[in-house]
């Protein structure tokens, strides 16, 4: 019974509050200001009750001052509370809307934002993160003297680099379960893909080492192919690394080939 009597005095509370007096009101200018106030509180809540007041001043006055305003922070309320997908909606409208506003630069950041927020971490899909990389640079195309640049190109190297770490991911999968095919081949894209990779000497040495055991397990008529395969990427490797920590290893695991084969 006292649970009910509770939350009774809470509805009433609620229904009489100034905030539902302002939002069943037709003073919108009261409406656009107390949205205002309620934007700056910076919470959730407020924010969910900032969008409904903003909603209701541009509805009312969509061509105005304040209604354009109001689209915008409605924008921006979605954008703080961390709903990005109605936020990355509403700011793109926002630009289809008032093609000609002042706010249009962080309009169009803001919506390149809410694609770098919605990318998910490496081992997912990373479909919204090429998503979120073409939003970037869409912006720095539009606007290149931006003072938001510098942090435009550090937001791309991070989500490029979480595309390098997924595969570079793939690589160590398939070292670790032994598919040495699957290893070689996915270096050389890898490679491909990202040349300048903090991760190169690394993956070139797990090429070569998968390369021997795939040779070793090779049919005799592709056997000698794959060695001398994997014999011309040692020795690119030591040219390129000659004071790797892998070099010893290598050699120790190639031995077994050295009658045969020169280094």
């Amino acid at each position: 019974m006292k649970t009910v009597l509770i939350t009774l005095v809470a509805a009433v509370l609620v229904a009489c509050s100034p905030y539902n007096d302002v939002l069943k009101g037709d003073d919108y200018s009261l409406k656009f200001s107390t949205a205002n106030t309620l934007y700056q509180e910076n919470s959730k809540r407020s924010y969910e009750k900032a969008i409904v007041l903003f909603e209701q001043v541009f509805q009312h006055a969509p061509k105005t001052k304040e209604g354009e305003t109001s689209y915008f922070l409605m924008a921006k309320s979605y954008f703080e509370k961390g709903d990005f997908y109605m936020a990355g909606y509403f700011f793109g409208s926002f630009i289809q809307r008032y093609p000609y506003s002042l706010r249009n630069e962080e309009a169009f950041f803001l919506t390149a934002m809410c694609s770098v927020n919605n990318s998910p971490k490496w081992s997912l899909d990373q479909t919204e993160t090429y998503e979120a990389l073409n939003a970037v640079q869409q912006f720095i195309d539009k606007y290149p003297t931006s003072p938001l640049i510098d942090s435009c190109n550090k937001i791309i190297d991070d989500l490029s680099y979480k595309l390098e770490f997924k595969d570079y991911n793939k690589v160590t999968l398939y070292d670790k379960t032994g598919n040495y095919k699957a290893a070689v081949s996915y270096v050389d894209l890898f490679m491909e893909k990202f040349p300048l990779s903090i991760h190169e000497e690394e993956v070139r040495y797990l090429a070569i080492k998968n390369g021997y055991f795939l040779a070793e397990n090779s049919i005799d008529s592709k056997k000698k192919e794959r060695i001398e395969e994997t014999l011309q990427r040692y020795r690119n490797f030591v040219n390129d690394f000659p004071s790797s920590s892998y070099i010893a290893s290598l050699k120790a695991l190639l031995k077994p080939w050295e009658k045969d084969y020169e280094f």
